[in-house]
């Protein structure tokens, strides 16, 4: 087994600002012979996500920094190619955090850091979007914390997006006016058509507060009962201005400041008046919930009612520059990197 090659994505250096591709560094090494109790995987698919530009930071921040010289951490979905443990067997499909590498040596003991999934109904990609972390955050951000009831006017950013897109259908199926934002009309078309949002506005059409708050108004008339958070900036001042007394934001993320900018507050006073409540989330600390969300979310998959788009770029190599252009909203949907 020594024979075989693992190739990686190592963290070079730290970004100053934007990330370039210099901060990264493809690595290949020998794969190592297996111990009792591990497991060999072959990444098939790498997960590309937004936090992953906060762990490039050695600051404070809510995931723990990504070390340097180390294989960039992610999640993948693959196949056990070899074990030496009797809970996993040659040709079983899983998901874990495999990180940017196309092998996996992992001691399939640990509780939790290898899962068995079934791919009759739900393709292994999936796993890694709507059945994944971005599903389960989309479900938690709101069903816990939004929690809307029928009618209400949900609205949610980067909607065309792998979370933002399963906000929006999860907020129909519970009877509320689902409304998205999201760059450009192709994307927009998307998220009306598609994923059946009620409306869509695009936001480089209106590059102020007000103009945004303008269309808005017109695109929710009876205000802002629940808004799900994916960038930050002028477009949570904008919902803010339209925001109904106790509406509630859920925060999963704040794109808009990801290489260091500061992100102000026009008007954070509404927060006060509305009676609004805004609360920030990780999902990871919410292990508990992820059954119940993962079973909703696969039945709906297995049953075509939650819709989906994936943007593949094929080989490890091609990860740092598919991963740059995440960070500019060059993706459309679920970005995954294609590793076999």
């Amino acid at each position: 087994m020594s024979t075989l090659v693992n190739t990686q994505i190592h963290l070079a250096s730290r970004p100053v600002g934007e990330p370039i591709l210099a901060n990264f560094r493809l690595v290949e090494l020998p794969v190592p012979e297996l111990g009792d109790g591990q497991v060999l995987v072959r990444n098939h698919y790498l997960s590309l996500d937004p936090y992953m530009r906060g762990r490039m930071n050695d600051g404070k921040s809510y995931a723990l920094p990504q070390p340097l010289d180390q294989v960039m951490g992610g999640g993948t979905v693959g196949e056990v190619v070899a074990s030496r443990n009797a809970s996993f067997t040659v040709g079983d499909k899983v998901v874990g955090m495999g990180g940017w590498q196309t092998y996996l040596v992992i001691d399939g003991n640990q509780r939790g850091v290898l899962q068995k999934v079934d791919t009759t109904h739900v393709p292994l990609p999936a796993y890694l979007g709507a059945v994944g972390m971005p599903g389960v955050t989309a479900w938690y951000g709101l069903t816990q914390i939004i929690a809307p009831k029928a009618d209400e006017t949900v609205v949610v950013s980067a909607a065309s997006g792998a979370v933002g897109g399963a906000v929006g259908q999860l907020a129909k199926a519970r009877g509320a006016r689902a409304v998205g934002l999201a760059g450009g009309p192709d994307k927009c078309r998307y998220v009306v058509d598609e994923l059946g949002f009620d409306a869509c506005i695009d936001y480089k059409q209106h590059p102020d507060v007000r103009s945004l708050s303008m269309a808005l108004k017109a695109a929710c008339p009876n205000g802002i009962d629940g808004y799900f958070e994916n960038v930050g900036g002028i477009i949570l001042d904008a919902v803010m201005l339209r925001a109904n007394a106790f509406s509630r934001i859920a925060m999963c993320g704040m794109i808009a400041g990801y290489n260091g900018e500061p992100i102000p507050m026009t008007a954070p006073q509404l927060i006060l008046v509305n009676r609004m409540k805004v609360e920030g989330f990780i999902v990871s600390e919410h292990m508990a919930l992820w059954p119940q969300a993962l079973a909703e979310l696969g039945g709906l998959v297995a049953t075509g009612k939650l819709r989906y788009r994936e943007t593949v770029a094929q080989g490890l190599a091609a990860a740092p520059e598919a991963f740059l252009g995440l960070l500019k909203g060059r993706n459309f949907g679920k970005q995954l990197v294609k590793l076999i």
